[in-house]
């Protein structure tokens, strides 16, 4: 990191003005190489300076040219940012120009990889500033925010601080036992403080997992019998025709996708092929493409027929349904009722009417309690929203857990302190405390370039 880089950190376009920046120990000299104006060199930090951006006597752009020192800087080092006229032709040129004297230019998210290799963020804060990046809802900005601040940094850091006390009166226990006075670390004193752990963490993770939904959007598939509404569902939430819609059984026969957002929340809806046993070639590819997506969704609206009662297909559906995010929707409330709804969860149960619309907003409401967006809403949340980090926490847990059940089987305490020392290690991928060179180039190469 002993080279200058430079990039375009604004939308490649035409714009009222589009950002170059400039990171490294000679930041401020290049630039003053091409700046006609004050001398950037003795321009104090966090100043802006007016002036023309020049390749040798031709003026390329009038500009105001930003000077930071470091180390008070995202990436610690000089850093130069200059703002031009956002036409493409201009922006390329300056950028040339920056390149011809001395900079080079920087690989996709390296201004936030050198922010983290110098100590600025965190692993799980850079994480943020992407997810900040391609947020899509206000929720998911919320989370991002928190992300970046360092708020879930400090929790994996009290994680890790409760494990490292653990193994010091451990380590103390094995290296000097002929100290009476030094508390012995027998089952009871460390099952309480691994079981509090455990318990913090797994709830860590059902949230972490339902704030990548939020980020992300919830895959939702729209599952049935024919007939029973599916299609006309679909319609009523996104509140436009997205579906042909009749009442002849089979219609749907390939997928239909369309997405809404609830609060924060991105639904992205599927409505499937009616399932049920066909001799139709067409029908039945659809059927087996809806058992498919059943299986991949991360919710699940199971429609049925609430003038009907339930078919031993559907009853099947419900069985596996069971565990998983999902909501039964009755639906043709105006008709008889023929459906024993006590069978049910009546948690689970929204009843509507989709010729009237009638139950789709009490639906709705249902589906954002079910993901906890107000709580989400109300509090003030920290959660991981990165795969790569969640599945630390997942493999840090199960550790934990190893020891905590060896604990349980009388094993000692020196062979029990292998799988805590091993959570710690994983806790510390987490934030970066411990990482792997070809990692963090996989994960910075994913940021776009400028950032």
């Amino acid at each position: 990191m002993n080279d200058t880089i430079a990039a375009i950190s604004t939308a490649l376009g035409v714009g009222a003005i589009s950002i170059i920046r400039v990171s490294g120990k000679e930041a401020i000299p290049i630039v003053n190489r091409i700046f006609k104006g004050k001398d950037l060199t003795r321009a104090l930090t966090h100043t802006i300076t007016y002036g023309h951006i020049i390749d040798e006597n031709e003026v390329v752009d009038e500009v105001l040219v930003s000077i930071m020192l470091a180390p008070k800087t995202f990436t610690t080092e000089d850093v130069v940012e200059i703002n031009a006229h956002g036409g493409i032709v201009t922006t390329k040129r300056i950028l040339e120009l920056l390149l011809i004297n001395g900079a080079r230019l920087a690989d996709a998210g390296e201004f936030t990889k050198r922010a983290f290799l110098n100590g600025r963020i965190d692993l799980t804060q850079a994480e943020g500033v992407m997810d900040l990046i391609e947020s899509k809802t206000e929720t998911a900005r919320k989370l991002a925010m928190n992300q970046l601040s360092g708020k879930m940094s400090n929790r994996i850091r009290d994680f890790r601080q409760s494990i490292v006390e653990i193994l010091a009166n451990i380590e103390v226990n094995i290296d000097y036992p002929e100290y009476e006075d030094i508390e012995e670390m027998t089952q009871e004193k460390l099952l309480p403080p691994l079981e509090k752990m455990l318990k913090d963490m797994e709830y860590l993770i059902k949230e972490s997992e339902n704030g990548v939904l939020i980020k992300t959007g919830v895959k939702t598939a729209i599952i049935g019998s024919p007939n029973v509404g599916k299609s006309s569902l679909l319609n009523a939430l996104l509140e436009q025709d997205k579906a042909i819609v009749t009442d002849v059984a089979g219609t749907t026969r390939d997928i239909v996708e369309g997405s809404i957002q609830l609060d924060g929340l991105i639904l992205n809806m599927i409505d499937t092929a009616g399932i049920r046993d066909t001799k139709d070639k067409v029908e039945e590819i659809g059927v087996l493409k809806s058992k498919s997506i059943l299986k991949e969704a991360d919710f699940v609206l199971f429609v049925l027929n609430g003038n009907e009662a339930i078919t031993d297909e559907e009853q099947n559906i419900l069985n596996d349904l069971k565990g998983r995010n999902y909501l039964i929707v009755v639906n043709k409330s105006d008709l008889d009722r023929n459906l024993d709804l006590k069978e049910f969860d009546q948690d689970k149960v929204v009843q509507i009417n989709t010729v009237t619309t009638d139950g789709i907003e009490p639906l709705k409401k249902k589906i954002i309690e079910l993901f906890h967006m107000n709580q989400v809403e109300t509090e003030d949340p920290s959660y991981l929203t990165n795969a790569r980090s969640i599945s630390l926490l997942k493999q840090a847990s199960i550790a934990l857990k190893q020891a905590y059940h060896a604990l349980k089987n009388n094993t000692p305490v020196d062979l029990v302190e292998i799988d805590i020392k091993s959570a710690w290690d994983l806790l510390g991928e987490i934030i970066g405390e411990t990482y792997q060179d070809a990692l963090i180039d996989q994960l910075f190469s994913q940021f776009c370039l400028g950032k």
